[in-house]
């Protein structure tokens, strides 16, 4: 049998004027962006989250620290590109990972598509092995007042055979 290891990623970032909006490495046109240290990805942070998690390494923060000038602005594909090294550096295969986008507005579902081929390509991994869902919290919470967003995730990995 193989060693099968799941991690559960999640993240949220408050929505401000001013800032630009990425979500799983697209940027979306919109009057509000996500604040954070980074470029603020709050899909691929909850993605990063959860393979981080199934590596039994902490999470984001303990590889990527928000008050680390190196990270300041960085692209957070990238740094999703760093991780799924880390990984195969670890004797562990990234097999599938899902995620669920919370955001009330603007609409992702046009941008679905590359935000899953931006994922799976910083991962090595078929697109077919990388899921990407959206929800709205039909006005409820700091979601529904578009206040912020957050994002879910959960990844599946295991042991490479050697």
């Amino acid at each position: 049998m193989n060693d099968l290891r799941v991690g559960i990623g999640y993240d949220v970032h408050a929505l401000t004027p001013g800032r630009r909006l990425v979500l799983g490495g697209v940027e979306i046109v919109s009057a509000l962006g996500l604040l954070g240290h980074s470029d603020a990805d709050v899909l691929v942070h909850a993605v990063m989250d959860a393979i981080i998690g199934a590596m039994r390494e902490g999470d984001i923060g303990a590889l990527f620290p928000d008050d680390d000038a190196t990270y300041k602005g960085a692209s957070s594909i990238e740094l999703l590109g760093q991780v799924g090294a880390r990984a195969a550096s670890r004797g562990l295969r990234i097999v599938d990972v899902d995620s669920t986008l919370v955001l009330q507005s603007p609409k992702v579902s046009p941008y679905r598509d590359q935000m899953r081929e931006n994922i799976a390509r910083a991962l090595g991994l078929p697109v077919s092995a990388v899921g990407v869902k959206a929800t709205t919290t039909e006005g409820l919470g700091f979601a529904g007042r578009e206040e912020g967003a957050a994002a879910y995730a959960v990844a599946l990995l295991e042991r490479a055979e050697t």
